[in-house]
């Protein structure tokens, strides 16, 4: 007799949710670093003062930069 396989695994079950180390690195390879990691999402480079939409999104990465171009802060799925 056989086992009938369970549902499918989400296809992000195993992946990366956050790039804790890309804090301080400027946008350009740290935008490459989380493309390479999670080719499934869309990265947002967005500048200070930016104002956002409420509201999470599980195929969007948001990258929060400073005045100067560097993350500053760590980017995450949602």
């Amino acid at each position: 007799m056989r086992e009938k396989a369970g549902p499918p695994a989400p296809h992000h079950q195993n992946q990366k949710t956050s790039w804790p180390e890309v804090v301080g690195m400027p946008a350009t390879p740290a935008v490459a670093k989380i493309m390479g990691d999670r080719p499934d999402v869309a990265v947002e480079v967005l500048p200070p003062g930016t104002h956002l939409l409420p509201g999470a999104n599980p195929l969007r990465v948001r990258v929060f930069i400073n005045g100067l171009g560097a993350v500053a802060k760590v980017p995450h799925v949602g």
